[in-house]
């Protein structure tokens, strides 16, 4: 075990509360996405000032290990020296032309020979392609509905943010003020992971049926992998009636392995025939990029070669695509065996430690993305994943962030790890844990049902030991 020395910060955090409350005079809820605002574990959000390889530095001064990897991007740490150099170049040619550029280029290139893809169109965010994907499979089929599953996030397009009602096939109803339910109409939203609810759908209503949307590997609701042939199942049924599979690739697309997750799968003898493809976080390299792609049959239907009509003032640009060719062309094989390696070495931790103080939990795979959850029951779609004590996540997180480990602030978000973690770090955090799984087991509470996300001295490391909970993985 090497000397990392585990920091203990106070609870309050003077400067970041300081910027919090003038935040919140000037931004809705004072932050720009709701999870960063600490809503389900309480407390002050940590306002980040630099980040550097395994670290994130906040503006009081503390440093903490991220297991956060700006929710997913940063797969190698941040402020790469590689990354930093091709933007600090790309940005000295000029930060943006509304014209095509070489750079776009060749990041599509990238793309597609990491995924056999035929066609790609860059965007700006994930929300922009999944909403492309779903326009464009309905120009294709000229099929206006859509399935998508309760707890998979697909960005916040008004038809996507429903949630499911009573019922198998019930249709959606608008799970935020200011969606109409004209816009979730046309879709179906379904429990993850069931077929039968999937096939009485396609049953009563499958001509009508554009696509089925899916994460490839959820991980908005905490890590919840596919069951095995789930995803073959819906490429299967939706092409037997006439319909598309996207297959959301946002979080998993360059994160699991070289060319995401259904890479992964084929490798593993279980391939998806997906239509429509949505990328973004890694392929960005930490700047705002996100792409979707597919067919050339499919892609040529867009403009202006074909009808569907996508634009984007700010899609392609250099300095996304100077960080995003970079990360990428230093993401091998060898990077995703050994971010896979980090993964489960701190999952066994996190394991160890809470099994044991007595904490019910588990832990969760997808490559190597994972999330622990506390219960002491399957997880398998969202419905199992809200029944987890939040409470108990609470106060681990916290006691966590006081010791210098910086984890996603929601029980239902997936966490991340970068090729910046060593030694020090994984003992930095295994010293942390004893301390953070008796809290948890002081803030158990019973069954709790837990409220829904927003749209997360001495030990060293080793095994989890015997009796640790079951592990899901691919």
């Amino acid at each position: 075990m090497s000397g990392a020395v585990t920091p203990t910060y106070p609870t309050d955090a003077p400067a970041s509360s300081a910027l919090f409350d003038r935040a919140r005079a000037l931004v809705p809820g004072g932050v720009n996405s709701p999870v960063r605002a600490f809503r389900q574990v309480g407390g002050t959000p940590r306002f980040m000032v630099r980040g550097e390889g395994a670290y994130l530095y906040d503006a009081d001064g503390r440093r903490y290990v991220d297991l956060v990897c700006s929710w997913g991007p940063l797969i190698l740490g941040h402020a790469h020296p590689e990354v930093v150099a091709a933007v600090t170049a790309a940005a000295a040619q000029g930060t943006s032309f509304g014209a095509p550029t070489p750079a776009e280029v060749d990041l599509a290139a990238e793309i597609i020979e990491r995924t056999g893809i035929d066609q790609v169109r860059l965007v700006n965010s994930g929300t922009e392609a999944t909403m492309s994907a779903i326009r464009l499979a309905r120009g294709v089929t000229r099929r206006s509905k859509i399935i998508k599953f309760s707890g998979c996030y697909h960005g916040h397009a008004d038809g996507l943010l429903a949630a499911a009602g009573s019922g198998v096939a019930t249709l959606a109803l608008p799970d935020s003020p200011g969606v109409p339910a004209a816009a979730t109409r046309e879709t179906i939203v379904l429990p993850y992971n069931d077929r039968a609810a999937v096939e009485a759908v396609f049953a009563e209503v499958g001509d009508q049926i554009a696509a089925i949307i899916t994460e490839a590997a959820p991980g908005n609701m905490g890590v919840v992998p596919p069951e095995p042939g789930f995803n073959a199942f819906l490429a299967e049924i939706a092409h037997r009636h006439g319909a598309l599979l996207i297959l959301d690739e946002v979080m998993t697309g360059f994160r699991v392995a070289r060319g995401g997750w259904a890479a992964r799968s084929a490798a593993a003898g279980e391939p998806i025939d997906a239509d429509i493809y949505t990328f973004g976080k890694v392929m960005g390299g930490g700047l705002p990029a996100a792409a979707f792609g597919g067919r050339a049959e499919i892609m040529g239907l867009l403009a202006p070669a074909g009808p569907v009509y996508q634009a984007g003032t700010l899609s392609g640009n250099p300095l996304a695509c100077a960080a995003g060719l970079a990360t990428l062309r230093l993401c091998t094989d060898e990077v995703y065996a050994r971010l896979e390696e980090t993964a489960h070495v701190i999952g066994g931790l996190v394991s160890g430690a809470l099994h044991g103080a007595g904490v019910p939990h588990r832990v969760q795979y997808a490559g190597s993305m994972f999330s622990v959850f506390f219960t002491d029951e399957p997880v398998t779609d969202y419905a199992t994943a809200k029944a987890q004590d939040v409470a108990a996540f609470a106060a681990f997180f916290h006691e966590m962030l006081a010791r210098g480990v910086y984890l996603p602030p929601s029980s239902f978000e997936a966490w991340f790890v970068s090729t910046a973690i060593g030694d020090d770090e994984l003992d930095l955090i295994a010293k942390a844990l004893p301390h953070a799984a008796v809290a948890a087991r002081r803030a158990r509470s019973g069954a709790i049902v837990s409220k829904e996300p927003a749209g997360r001295e001495s030990a060293g490391r080793g095994s989890a030991g015997e009796g640790a909970e079951r592990k899901e993985s691919l």
